[in-house]
């Protein structure tokens, strides 16, 4: 009898401290597909795919520019008829990845922002467009700054932050490797 007790207090023992471990939600919510997003920040031109390879010695030249790791040495993007780029890029945010599209013009200044997918539980007003246009006519000559030349949004800091360092990061990419190809 002690042993059918002693299995049932261990059983209930299990069942009970399997309630008190913390459950990880996934929350992810999908805004646009690329072919939207190309819709959005290229509306009258046809972009072509092309796809880059960064070098190390390129990653390691944007990583000193911009401050900010190289994650994935691919670059997925398009060339626009007139010169420029868009480009599909990933940040972190809190805990969980955004996923971005930047249109960045043949003079190298970022034209727009869309946010294909955000992944967090929290944080999402980066999504709201005032937001995302301060980022607008923003190149590589200027270092991008949260709460100087981008505004911060309480609740949504770290998404902001990695946001503008990821813009940061293109920037300095378009200036020191995309800028360099030919049409």
């Amino acid at each position: 009898m002690s042993m059918l007790r002693r299995r049932f207090l261990k059983g209930l023992i299990a069942t009970a401290a399997s309630f008190a471990l913390p459950i990880q939600v996934s929350f992810a919510k999908s805004y646009l597909t690329i072919e939207q997003a190309q819709k959005i920040l290229w509306p009258e031109q046809k972009l072509t795919p092309a796809p880059v390879d960064l070098t190390e010695q390129q990653a390691d030249l944007i990583e000193d520019l911009s401050d900010i790791r190289v994650r994935n040495h691919h670059i997925n993007s398009w060339r626009s008829e007139d010169g420029g780029w868009f480009i599909v890029d990933q940040v972190i945010g809190k805990h969980e990845n955004i996923d971005l599209a930047v249109a960045i013009s043949a003079e190298g200044k970022v034209m727009g922002i869309e946010v294909l997918t955000y992944r967090e539980t929290y944080g999402d007003q980066i999504m709201h467009p005032k937001w995302r246009a301060q980022f607008h006519g923003k190149d590589s000559s200027e270092f991008l700054k949260l709460d100087k030349q981008i505004k911060n949004i309480s609740g949504a800091t770290l998404s902001c932050r990695h946001v503008t360092d990821g813009i940061n990061r293109l920037n300095h990419t378009w200036s020191s490797v995309l800028s360099k190809i030919a049409l």
